[in-house]
């Protein structure tokens, strides 16, 4: 964790500039887009720092940095959701859920995990339901199943039972939780009801589930380190 702390000093003065000018989205532009995406540009270094030998080398690590990639262009394209981007957004953050879903793999498979992970989502989604019209209805459905997959691939990674947890695992299963506790309060303000300081719990869960999920990506590198070592 020392040791890739320091990497993560522009994702984090990054993150802060965001915070510190707080620019208003009822004028959404292509600056406050940058100051948005910025914190995920600084994730793409924090994997690119690791060397291009080591993301080409590691399917899990590139994958994490395709879904980054694919959520920057989903938070330019929410800047100007009012103005009919929308969907546009969730359609670039499903197929980053896709992709880490495919980073953290099928092994274990951890059955008890996906039927607890598809309660939650099928009673989120039963409780967005009555609030959803239009096409709403089956895109809001299928998003809810893309990162619910995601949620229980990165929960199934732990294997708290087995005592087989790292800490690169435990960083992707909260990171996980975090993403979705994002965009559930995403769906309750915009299709619901407004929920107070919603803005600020969006961001600040999405900014930190997007760098666990990112540190997640190093697990492959210590494993290399470890197996030199012995």
């Amino acid at each position: 964790v020392k040791s890739e702390g320091p990497k993560l000093v522009p994702f984090f003065k990054a993150t802060c500039v965001y915070f510190v000018l707080w620019l208003p989205t009822s004028s959404p532009s292509w600056f406050s887009a940058l100051i948005k995406c910025l914190p995920i540009f600084c994730l793409w270094v924090f994997l690119l720092a690791h060397g291009i030998n080591f993301l080409v080398s590691h399917r899990s690590a590139s994958r994490i940095l395709a879904g980054l990639i694919f959520s920057a262009v989903g938070d330019a394209f929410l800047i100007w959701q009012e103005q009919g981007y929308f969907v546009h957004g969730l359609l670039m953050f499903a197929i980053t859920h896709i992709l880490y879903s495919s980073a953290f793999g099928m092994k274990p498979l951890d059955l008890k995990a996906g039927l607890l992970m598809g309660l939650v989502c099928s009673s989120c989604y039963a409780f967005l339901y009555s609030y959803l019209s239009g096409p709403f209805t089956y895109l809001v459905a299928v998003y809810i199943a893309l990162i619910g997959f995601m949620g229980w691939r990165a929960v199934a990674g732990m294997q708290l039972c087995n005592d087989l947890w790292t800490w690169t695992k435990l960083s992707a299963c909260i990171g996980a939780m975090l993403f979705m506790v994002s965009d559930l309060t995403i769906a309750l303000n915009k299709f619901c009801f407004p929920v107070p300081y919603s803005r600020f719990i969006i961001m600040a869960t999405y900014y930190a589930a997007q760098m666990l999920i990112a540190l997640s990506a190093v697990e492959s590198r210590d494993e290399e380190d470890f197996r030199k070592r012995s």
